[in-house]
């Protein structure tokens, strides 16, 4: 299965094999497919995105796989000699309450997870993952540094927040310094091992750019009056102004739960 070069670095010091791992945010099923590929025994691949869900079990699952909404996947051993199939369990939950129980999990992922979580957000799902993290386990956090100021995609990302506070009293999007999630993760009993740069500039393509304009006009038809239609109208035009970008950092961060 193809893992992206991003996934691959995050994981290449992390003691994957026979372990039981949990995808946190499981979007294309990236970080599931590395830790699949680097001989995770089960992995919970979690996610509240029925598409997501689905595009996660057709990527690393050979159509199969399970898909459980109370997280009751059978146990297969070590994994050694289980098909992906026997070692992917894919969750459709909230992160704010992963259906798995207290010390299940020995690694976690969360590949690009904490810029889609507002502040809130962030300390619920950090909270659950300490929870479900066994004593020893390892937590690979990877996210985007905050973009500089003169970065065209910045403005667009703006736009999208704008819609979303209008219609949801939440932004969409925040990004967090790497130093801040250091100290955050500390906060909830994680010792912090090591930082390293997995991109650096972010290839901003055309159609992340259009999909995040996309989302923006989506979420801007349930803005009221007119500032909803002007929003999407702004989107669509910064889409069609930025193309694409190469700008700011995406990193990695490892962390260990004390035994």
């Amino acid at each position: 299965m193809d893992v992206p070069k991003t996934v691959a670095a995050a994981l290449e010091d992390r003691p994957v094999a026979g372990k039981r791992c949990l995808e946190a945010g499981a979007g294309a099923g990236n970080a599931t497919a590395g830790l699949l590929a680097n001989g995770a025994a089960r992995v919970y691949a979690v996610t509240n995105d029925r598409g997501h869900a689905l595009t996660t079990r057709r990527r690393v699952g050979d159509g199969g796989g399970d898909t459980d909404s109370d997280g009751n996947g059978g146990d297969d051993g070590d994994g050694n000699d289980a098909t992906v199939d026997d070692r992917l369990a894919v969750l459709e939950a909230d992160l704010r309450a992963v259906p798995l129980p207290d010390d299940s999990v020995d690694l976690i992922t969360a590949h690009g997870l904490c810029n889609v979580l507002d502040p809130a957000a962030l300390s619920a799902v950090a909270a659950e993952l300490s929870r479900v993290a066994a004593p020893g386990a390892h937590l690979v956090v990877d996210d985007y540094d905050p973009l500089p100021d003169d970065a065209a995609i910045r403005e667009l990302f703006a736009v999208e927040n704008a819609a979303s506070e209008l219609a949801r009293g939440r932004p969409a999007l925040t990004f967090y310094p790497a130093a801040f999630l250091r100290r955050f993760f500390a906060g909830h009993g994680w010792e912090f091992e090591r930082e390293r740069t997995l991109l650096k500039p972010v290839p901003w393509t055309e159609s992340h750019v259009s999909a995040h304009a996309d989302e923006a006009a989506t979420v801007a038809a349930d803005c009221p009056g007119e500032s909803g239609d002007a929003l999407a109208a702004t989107a669509r035009r910064l889409a069609g102004e930025i193309g694409s970008e190469s700008v700011g950092r995406m990193y990695g961060l490892a962390f260990r739960l004390p035994d």
